[in-house]
């Protein structure tokens, strides 16, 4: 036994406990990042052409926090945000924070039903917006679900559909007839004195909710996760702590705010250590992500494998220099190992680390360290993090044996509060103990070190053998034609289970299914070799990168009917 009373040879960690947690709110750890380096450089915003020293970024958040006071915001009150990366979202995320405010992070390509049912579920009083991202009229989309906007006074709205929405604010110049433009805030925010917010401020304590983020929603509704000052304020600063992140540190984030890794991650991570945040585009471009690491001289980069394999695939990645890079995260996926190789070799990633987690817990609960060897980075997602404790079990609740493969539960400071008015969903997802239970099939070897295998739901039973995604997914790595792969199951009637192998591969190369089925006989077993191929350009994906495998399923079924022979 250890210490801890533990078994040794149980699949049982606990992370270290020699960094203090942060026993604040958000609003006191921005004030005293602000206070230590008021002259340095806190924001840029290439695509806005927006630079913020930390003085100028605290004049424009407290100005911005004392106008949501004056449209008659209280603590607990939820502000949605519908806007992909700007200055205003993070400039958001810090007002609605220092008054006590709950941020709603609402997913830029959300549509309609969607937008109705989060703005509905969380009962948002005001939402800010912006005018349109891509494909989608936000303004149009809000006419056509609120009617009345254009009918009442700003402010004042009495919506059928969305009764709790008092009014909404436009991030665009001129919006239409109802809309709060973001211009006439500053004005607004007159009206509350700095006294009035510094009494806000401080009746605020920081195990309050300060942000709800909904979940991809993949089966059934969206859930509103819903997480603390300490929650997250926590968890960014772990993170930074672990890449060694100080105010001589420009991180690149070319992540979502609306998600964990881009706001948590990213923007607390950095204004727990002064260093700088730096959004290159409103959404990933590989190209422009690119120019701003060189650039800006960036010493860090955050990304999603995708985005990785996509900048690594750039034609003209070697005419950018990338020399500055030192460290950064992997993370939001299973990362690939050969992509982690190339990241570190020809990115300049030579302390680039795998985080791993999920939104309910913060997000990040494993990562590597700085001083992990590069088999480690590249084949495991680390260990528990500092404060935090992890544990495999057996279907039913026992921690298993180092080595057995089984579900990954999570606990500590990082745990969400609950599912946002769903008491079932939470009860399902966090047991009476505190452990969050992922849903992820996962092993811990001696040193405590956590490898992934895959989703639960997405383990793979073909005729009575399990098969592991990643494993295979893995495996295709290695054939020098492919850029990325995805493996998925589809119901078979003699087998039970079927494996599609959905590929992309490296500009200018190639190989058919005969070739890559010839490949897979001479290196795996037959049982493992995929039945299907399809080869792409892109993967279904969520916005912050996700694969959604559930969608590649749903093709491959669709696709497939009809086609096996009798």
């Amino acid at each position: 036994m250890d210490q801890l009373g533990v078994h040794p040879s149980q699949s049982y960690s606990r992370g270290s406990q020699e960094k203090a947690l942060l026993a604040q709110t958000i609003g006191q750890a921005f004030d005293n990042t602000v206070a230590r380096y008021p002259e340095g450089e806190a924001l840029v915003v290439r695509h806005q052409q927006l630079r913020y020293t930390w003085a100028q970024l605290a004049h424009a958040v407290d100005l911005h926090a004392r106008a949501l006071m004056a449209l008659g915001m209280r603590p607990g009150d939820r502000l949605g945000i519908w806007a992909p990366n700007c200055a205003q979202w993070c400039i958001s995320q810090f007002a609605s924070a220092k008054i006590g405010v709950i941020l709603v992070n609402i997913n830029p390509a959300y549509r309609s039903s969607e937008l109705e049912y989060v703005l509905k579920q969380s009962a948002c009083q005001w939402l800010v917006c912006a005018g349109a991202f891509k494909s989608s009229d936000y303004h149009a989309m809000l006419q056509a679900l609120v009617p009345e906007l254009a009918e009442q006074s700003i402010g004042l709205l009495q919506s059928e559909r969305l009764p709790h929405l008092q009014g909404v604010i436009s991030l665009q110049a001129q919006p239409p007839s109802g809309f709060l433009p973001w211009s006439q805030l500053a004005a607004l925010g007159e009206a509350v004195t700095a006294a009035q917010l510094h009494e806000r401020q401080h009746s605020l304590h920081f195990d309050q909710a300060v942000n709800i983020q909904y979940t991809s929603g993949t089966t059934g509704f969206p859930k509103g996760a819903t997480l603390s000052h300490y929650n997250i304020l926590n968890n960014g600063y772990m993170v930074g702590e672990s890449l060694g992140l100080s105010a001589a540190d420009r991180l690149v984030i070319p992540v979502p705010l609306y998600h964990c890794f881009g706001m948590v991650m990213g923007n607390l991570g950095c204004i727990t250590h002064g260093t700088t945040m730096i959004y290159p585009n409103d959404a990933f471009d590989p190209l422009l992500t690119l120019a701003t690491v060189a650039e800006e001289r960036a010493t860090a980069l955050y990304g999603v494998p995708t985005m990785f394999i996509a900048m690594l695939d750039e034609p003209r990645r070697q005419a950018f220099d990338l020399s500055s890079l030192r460290t950064g995260i992997m993370a939001g996926a299973t990362c690939p190992i050969e992509v982690m190789r190339r990241v570190i070799s020809e990115m300049h990633m030579s302390e680039v680390q795998i985080a791993y987690g999920m939104t309910e817990t913060s997000p990040v609960s494993l990562q590597t360290g700085p001083d992990d060897d590069l088999e480690l980075r590249v084949t495991t997602v680390g260990r528990t993090q500092a404060q935090l404790e992890s544990k495999i079990i057996d279907a039913t609740g026992n921690t298993l044996a180092r080595g057995q493969i089984g579900e990954l539960c999570t606990r500590g400071y990082s745990v969400m509060l609950g599912y946002w008015n769903d008491p079932q969903a939470t009860s399902e997802a966090i047991d009476p103990a505190g452990w969050m239970h992922t849903g992820d099939l996962a092993t811990m070897n001696e040193q405590g070190y956590v490898c992934i295998a895959g989703r639960n739901k997405d383990m793979i039973i073909r005729g009575g053998e399990n098969i592991y995604p990643r494993e295979l997914e893995e495996f295709f790595f290695t054939h020098p034609a492919v850029a990325d792969v995805q493996i998925v199951g589809i119901p078979d009637s003699k087998y039970g289970e079927e494996i599609v192998a959905w590929i992309k591969f490296h500009p200018g190369h190639c190989a058919n299914e005969l070739e890559l089925q010839t490949w897979c006989k001479r290196h795996i077993a037959h049982f493992k070799m995929p039945r299907h191929f399809k080869f792409v350009d892109e993967f279904p994906m969520t916005v912050t990168g996700k694969i959604q495998k559930f969608r590649m399923r749903e093709i491959s079924i669709e696709e497939l009917k009809g086609s096996k022979p009798e």
